[in-house]
């Protein structure tokens, strides 16, 4: 087991420095999203020859999967400034008022998850980014009035792992929507090596494979393990990080061949075992392995589901036979095949 949630993609306090150092900081350093990429490169170069702001662009996908780092780079390639913040941290109108009179004429302003706006403070985004205005009440009570503010066009870059949960007229003033998909192991791979060369880090191919596919299919993840197998190198080791050296490495710490670590080898078995394969809710399942729901619906399930170990439908989650067979229960699925 290990002391800290290897693979949970949310960013932990060491990442914070640490990804800072490693994030690209333009597209010809970006490794994956392909799709994403030529896209936004398109819409920034003719923003640039226009002169123009880019149009609002809002990201979504699993934690851990480069989102910040493209709102970084679309500020770059623009060549203007970020601004920066998170949707909990925006509580009150005025506090919002402040930040988009601060922008400068085709800024970037970037609200990481974006979801989680009041609603108070997303009606005042609306004409901020329709008609680049705002409106502030001056004064209280029966001498309270509006007044009208004019703001420099600025592109609202919107991050969020739960596209459902943002409103249809908030959704809708996005020009740019793209989806941040997982990562494939040939994607990590050399994501692990650029970072291996960054942090001055001895890996052959073979060890940078072995992490890349045990990665969950997150640059985020795939940085910390290579992090972690630095350390067991160092000390267990010659310094190098081989397949073997991996190997012992991730064994060691919980996570099996197929990414998998000890909170979803859990929510499997429970959803199996305890469940006879579903269909069970998310909030059962969450209970049955003492997890927060939020936890299990954003940060595990993503992936099990990706990988075909958990399928998810309106009456809840279904085990599929791959997480059958992982737990060994080849023969219970067949049954439960066959009866339904």
């Amino acid at each position: 087991m290990a002391d800290l949630p290897l693979s949970d993609p949310a960013p932990l306090e060491e990442d914070i420095t640490v990804e800072k150092s490693l994030r690209p900081s333009h597209f010809d350093e970006f490794i994956g999203q392909k799709d994403n990429v030529d896209s936004l490169k398109l819409y920034i170069e003719a923003a640039n020859k226009r002169g123009e702001a880019l149009d609002h662009v809002l990201l979504f996908g699993p934690p851990g999967l480069g989102k910040t780092t493209l709102a970084n780079i679309i500020s770059r390639e623009l060549n203007v400034s970020i601004k920066q913040t998170s949707g909990p941290v925006v509580e009150r109108a005025g506090d919002l008022a402040g930040m988009l009179t601060n922008l400068q004429e085709r800024d970037v302003f970037f609200i990481d998850e974006i979801h989680r706006l009041n609603s108070v403070v997303e009606e005042y985004l609306y004409s901020a980014m329709e008609d680049y205005t705002i409106d502030i009440m001056i004064d209280k009570g029966p001498n309270a009035r509006s007044v009208q503010l004019n703001i420099e066009q600025f592109t609202l870059t919107g991050a969020t792992t739960r596209l459902g949960n943002l409103t249809s007229p908030l959704r809708d003033r996005f020009g740019v929507v793209l989806r941040v998909d997982y990562y494939e192991p040939e994607e990590l791979f050399h994501i692990i090596n650029r970072s291996a060369e960054i942090l001055d880090v001895e890996i052959d191919d073979d060890g940078a494979m072995e992490i890349a596919q045990r990665s969950r299919g997150t640059p985020r993840v795939a940085n910390r393990i290579l992090r972690r197998t630095r350390d067991f190198a160092e000390v267990k080791g010659d310094g190098i990080i081989s397949k073997i050296v991996a190997q012992s490495s991730l064994n060691g710490i919980g996570i099996d061949e197929t990414g998998l670590d000890d909170m979803d080898r859990r929510i499997l078995e429970a959803l199996v075992d305890k469940f006879n394969g579903g269909p069970v809710g998310v909030g059962s399942l969450a209970v049955a392995v003492s997890e927060d729901v939020n936890t299990v619906q954003d940060v595990y399930e993503p992936y099990l589901i990706k990988e075909g170990f958990i399928q998810r439908t309106s009456r809840g989650r279904i085990a599929q036979e791959k997480a059958f067979k992982l737990l060994g229960h080849e023969q219970k699925y067949q049954r439960g095949l066959f009866n339904d």
